[in-house]
């Protein structure tokens, strides 16, 4: 939507002085940014004194309206960020705030900023609108905008801030319905007739105008027209038609099949994957949860409910990713359903807590084992590690045929939290909030004995102990005295502990791999890495450090774990390449984040070390904004290579997926990573 006024127009107007004076001060009351009103004043007699006394008077009025103005547009744009999930940037105007009101009532914006009803019989009441005077709406403030239940997220790095572009369109708008069931057009409400939280309405009120006021509106209506600026040409798509095809999967929900072995909602999915199939996707992703599967003794395996979802997946002749879950479900962002860990493990953790990774404070997390038992007989007679291998090598026997068919593509290996390969570093059960940096997890007795034994073969002992001097979970690293610039990160201790630290990742990862190479031989395995792009734009790198991946800004902390993956012919998979750097400083300036360099830094440490590499969201991505960063990252352009991902899975199957205006540019996404043309190739912000 166009500008109200030029950027020539206040001096014209003679309220430059006004905008260099308050600017700064404006500013930083509310932090949003509101265009100057345009305001007629009217040109004093030569030599008149008075005629300069009421400009001075008139700029005053000017500078209490833009106040007033733009803390009603603070209130507004805090409000939608926060109820309503609005992609409004930090210094959104009143127009874009109106705009996007009235995208949700379902009205049509044009981009001169003319409104009108979807549903107006015709192109001639919309042109009538365009010229007829219009009357100044003030959005009613605060709002309360009803918002869409909350996405399933498996896996993710954890960002407080909103998914890419979420605007939940109309319960109407969807494509797919769970059951179909006959509607007549005489049960369907109009759109202005809706009950709350099936559709939301232009909250505005319209100003009264004396007829004065009325005259000088229309008068500098005609001036602004007279002024709006060319708008400089934005960067045309990249058209990815001919580029090489990436198979594209979307995450199943989280409790597809439930502790009970059965397939949850199965006639609803099935309707849902049938239209997935139709847009061109290749295939699902599904989590085989360990807390399900061996509930109760072990090494008695339930994979009822898993054979008759692969049949389901099969028939409609989908292909499959599993992932290996040796993690609870429950308790991170975007988990909606509970599913811990075994009973029979449960049980043993109550009488041996050590099994679990510990802070510095005691505190367990039950999420996942601790890599201190990896080769520790703890677990009724076995290891760790011999506990994960028996699970999947159960799952290769048992589902034998769908590896000879081909059905099952690859094999992801849950490696830790979320089924990542780091540390539980940054949990939320235990008050983490974004932009923490997170604690160190090394202080149950195994990991501490492994840490003393290193101390000792390095000949300093006093080196057994964990940073006293690192923080709290939602600690910033410049005040903290190891995370610091010039921290003790960088000490020779600080070195040793880290060192030691980020290696028993790695050794996990060999350890755990060498056994999934023997079970599921000849076929893709692949590991999932964590995005943690917070706090990556300071030297320390404070939240990667205390997750497992030693990478300061003098060290490239993801060059060993390529490594451990080439060894065992394993995939890397990583997060967040929807993310875009400006967008997340505009949300939080100060987590120092930096997603695209992270994103560019580990991608390019796998093709280095010569793995494939696939990638996902992290967020709930559903505008053509994140989708093109998407395909950006997953087909390098000019690449001298030829470089580009193996593979992509979006996260995750929903309502909201399917609302028509989502699934629109999703199903155009599917044919632009598989290389196909499409014919709506537009103009997007760089």
């Amino acid at each position: 939507m166009q500008q109200a006024a030029g950027p020539g127009e206040d001096e014209e107007m003679g309220v430059k002085e006004e905008d260099d004076e308050e600017e700064d001060d404006d500013d930083g009351e509310d932090g949003y940014f509101m265009d100057p009103c345009p305001v007629v004043v009217a040109s004093p007699p030569p030599g008149s004194g008075g005629g300069r006394r009421r400009a001075r008077e008139e700029k005053e009025r000017t500078k209490l309206r833009e106040r007033q103005r733009r803390a009603i547009t603070g209130r507004i744009l805090a409000g939608l960020r926060q109820h309503g999930n609005y992609s409004l940037r930090a210094r959104a105007d009143i127009n874009e705030v109106i705009a996007a009101l009235a995208r949700e009532a379902g009205w049509v914006v044009l981009p001169d900023g003319t409104t009108f009803p979807s549903s107006s019989p015709s192109s001639a009441a919309a042109a009538a609108a365009q010229t007829a005077p219009r009357p100044v709406m003030v959005a009613a403030a605060p709002l309360a905008l009803p918002t869409s239940p909350a996405l399933p997220l498996r896996g993710i790095s954890p960002v407080a801030a909103r998914p890419i572009s979420h605007r939940p369109a109309p319960a109407s708008s969807l494509i797919l319905l769970s059951p179909p069931r006959a509607t007549s057009a005489a049960s369907r409400l109009p759109a202005d007739d809706a009950p709350d939280g099936s559709s939301s309405h232009l909250l505005a009120v319209p100003v009264p105008m004396d007829p004065s006021s009325a005259a000088a509106a229309a008068e500098d209506a005609a001036g602004v027209a007279k002024q709006v600026p060319e708008v400089a040409p934005r960067k045309p798509e990249r058209d990815f038609a001919g580029t090489p095809y990436v198979p594209v999967y979307v995450m199943l929900p989280l409790g597809v099949v439930n502790v009970s072995g059965e397939v949850v909602d199965a006639d609803e999915l099935v309707g849902q994957l049938r239209v997935l199939k139709a847009s061109g996707v290749d295939g699902v992703m599904v989590d085989c949860w360990w807390g399900n599967v061996e509930a109760h003794r072990p090494q008695e395996y339930n994979w009822t409910g898993y054979k008759r979802l692969f049949q389901m997946i099969r028939e409609l002749k989908l292909k499959l990713q599993v992932v290996m879950s040796f993690h609870e479900c429950g308790g991170n962002v975007g988990d909606d359903v509970s599913i811990p860990l075994p009973h029979w493990v449960t049980e043993i953790g109550r009488s041996n807590p050590d099994i679990y990774f510990t802070d510095r404070a005691g505190r367990r997390n039950t999420e996942c084992l601790s890599w201190g038992i990896d080769k520790e007989r703890v677990l009724q007679g076995r290891t760790a590690v011999e506990v994960y291998f028996d699970f999947m090598r159960s799952f290769r026997v048992e589902f034998d045929e769908y590896f000879e068919d081909g059905i099952i593509s690859e094999i992801e290996i849950g490696l830790g939290a979320c089924g990542e390969l780091r540390y539980p570093s940054y949990p939320a059960k235990h008050g983490w909030k974004y932009p923490g940096i997170g604690e160190f997890q090394c202080y149950d007795r195994y990991l501490q004995k492994n840490l003393r034994r290193a101390a000792e073969a390095r000949g300093h002992t006093i080196w057994a102990r964990g940073p006293d001097n690192a923080g709290h979970y939602n600690s910033e690293p410049n005040l903290t005295g190891f995370f610091c610039d010039g921290g003790d990160y960088d000490s020779y201790y600080g070195r040793f502990f880290l060192n030691w630290y980020s290696q028993m990742l790695v050794d996990h990862a060999d350890r755990v791999l060498m056994l999934a190479r023997l079970a599921f031989e000849g076929s893709n395995i692949a590991v999932k890495v964590s995005g943690v792009h917070w706090w990556y734009k300071t030297a320390s790198h404070a939240a990667e450090l205390t997750a497992g991946f030693y990478n300061p800004c003098n060290r490239d902390g993801y060059a060993p774990i390529a490594a451990v993956l080439k060894k065992y012919d394993a995939a890397l998979n990583f997060t967040c390449v929807e993310l875009r750097t400006m967008d997340q400083h505009e949300v939080y300036p100060e987590a120092f984040a930096d997603p695209e360099g992270l994103v560019w830094q580990v991608l390019n440490a796998a093709w280095d070390a010569g793995i494939q590499v696939a990638s996902e969201n992290a967020l709930p991505c559903y505008d053509r904004d994140g989708f093109n960063k998407i395909l950006e990252n997953a087909k390098p352009l000019n690449d001298p290579d030829g470089r580009h991902l193996f593979g992509f899975t979006y996260l995750r199957l929903s309502k909201v997926l399917f609302e028509r205006s989502n699934f629109f540019e999703f199903e155009r996404f599917v044919k632009r990573m598989h290389g196909e043309a499409v014919l709506d190739l537009q103009v997007y912000d760089c």
